[in-house]
C-alpha cells in the first residue's frame, strides 16, 4: 500500500524553491502560497502531482496555472489586504484562494464563462475555507461591472488585448495583470496600472502561455 503523501511538507518544499528562485520575493505572498492547498483544487487523480511546479489539467479543456507563474503575476500585483479584486478566470477556484489570503475574501470577485467549472471552483473554495469569495458565472472579457470599481483586475487566461470594459472598471490607482499576446496559445504578461486621466500606462513582463479568453471582447469561442 503507498504511503500516504505529505502535502504540508510538500507545499513547503514548493514555495521554498520557489523563494530561492526569487519567483516569490515577498513574505505575504508566501505566506498565502503556504496556506492554500493546491491538492484541494485538483482532480482526485491529480493530487499527487499537486505541488509540481507544473499547469496541470481541471476538465473541460481548462488548466491550474503551474505555481511559478501564479507567484510571479502575484508579485506584479502588489496587493494589501483590503483591496478590491476581479480575477477572470475561475477555473479550480485556486488562484482565487490565493488572492484571498492576501486581501480577505469578501474583496475577491471572481468571473468563470464555464458554468461547470464556475459551479467545481465555488465547492473547492467552500471547502478550502474561501466560501466568501464571490464566484460569478459569466463573461470574463466584460469584467463584473455590479462589484467594481477594482484596485487590481488578474486574468488567468490569455487575450489578445486588454479588453476595453476592464479600465473603466478600476479604481483610480487600478492596475491590470494579464497575459496578452496575438496567438491564442501564447502571451506576454502584461502589467498596466491606470493614470489620473484614465489613460493606461503599460509595462511587459515575462513571457507565459495560458488557455485563451474567451469572450465579447477576447477570443472567440469554437
Amino acid at each position: 500500500m503507498p504511503r500516504p503523501i505529505d502535502f504540508g511538507a510538500e507545499r513547503k518544499a514548493l514555495v521554498d524553491r520557489l523563494v530561492r528562485a526569487r519567483h516569490i520575493r515577498e513574505s505575504k505572498v508566501r505566506e498565502a502560497f503556504l496556506r492554500v492547498p493546491r491538492e484541494e483544487f485538483l482532480r482526485p487523480e491529480d493530487r499527487a502531482d499537486a505541488y509540481a511546479d507544473a499547469p496541470l489539467p481541471i476538465g473541460m479543456g481548462q488548466t491550474i496555472s503551474a505555481p511559478s507563474m501564479i507567484a510571479i503575476m502575484l508579485e506584479e500585483a502588489r496587493l494589501d489586504p483590503g483591496e478590491r479584486v476581479l480575477e477572470i478566470g475561475t477555473g479550480s477556484g485556486y488562484h482565487a484562494a490565493l488572492l484571498a489570503s492576501l486581501v480577505g475574501p469578501e474583496n475577491v470577485v471572481t468571473v468563470e464563462r464555464i458554468e461547470g467549472l464556475a459551479a467545481w471552483g465555488r465547492a473547492n473554495l467552500d471547502r478550502a475555507g474561501f466560501g466568501r469569495v464571490t464566484v460569478v458565472t459569466g463573461d470574463g472579457s466584460l469584467g463584473h461591472p455590479d462589484g467594481a470599481p477594482y484596485d487590481c483586475i488578474m486574468a488567468t487566461a490569455g487575450a489578445p488585448r486588454i479588453p476595453d470594459a476592464w479600465p473603466a472598471q478600476l479604481s483610480p490607482r487600478g492596475r491590470i495583470v494579464a497575459p496578452i499576446g496575438s496567438s491564442k496559445w501564447g502571451q506576454i504578461l502584461v502589467v498596466a496600472s491606470r493614470r489620473p486621466d484614465g489613460s493606461l500606462a503599460v509595462r511587459e513582463g515575462t513571457p507565459c502561455a495560458f488557455v485563451p479568453l474567451v469572450g465579447a471582447q477576447a477570443w472567440p469561442g469554437d
